[in-house]
């Protein structure tokens, strides 16, 4: 899986409007699968630092527990609706999936200023980044996997 910096070396444009909607929106939703293997969704701020893009919980979260057990994710930021008339005009959704990697390391812990006892920090390692939105009469998808980059879809 990739970090941040080379999700953006390896697709600069899309990782521009990825960092732009990321820094916009400060609640995101966070998927996360619990025991048994169904979804689970939660609010979850995230942050990009030194090249990394990174979410912390609380201690004793269940979606720490759940990324603990299973590092599997997917992040979700949505934007402002448009005006009806100018579709054109939303920002669009982004989606990212990847793995969640609990940071322990009591200096880089330190660093974060986390708050509380027992706060858990979790660096994202990227596997695929989404972003769908309208142009015109179609909507448009323009996605990057990492090892097969950058594709563009569109859809009337």
């Amino acid at each position: 899986m990739a970090s941040w910096e080379e999700f953006e070396r390896q697709a600069p444009e899309l990782a521009k409007v990825a960092r732009r909607l990321m820094d916009s929106y400060t609640h995101k939703v966070l998927a996360t699968l619990r025991k048994d293997g169904s979804p689970r969704v939660s609010g979850v701020e995230t942050s990009l630092r030194d090249g990394e893009l990174w979410t912390g919980s609380m201690a004793r979260a269940v979606k720490a527990a759940d990324l603990r057990r299973d590092p599997r994710m997917a992040i979700h930021v949505t934007s402002r609706d448009p005006e009806e008339s100018d579709p054109s005009a939303w920002e669009g959704d982004l989606k990212l999936a990847g793995r969640a990697v609990e940071i322990t390391d009591e200096a880089v812990l330190a660093a974060f200023e986390l708050p509380g006892t027992g706060s858990h920090l979790f660096r994202i390692e990227v596997r695929e980044v989404v972003w769908t939105r309208v142009d015109g009469n179609e909507l448009v998808i323009e996605s990057w996997h990492e090892g097969v980059g950058v594709r563009r879809f569109r859809r009337e």
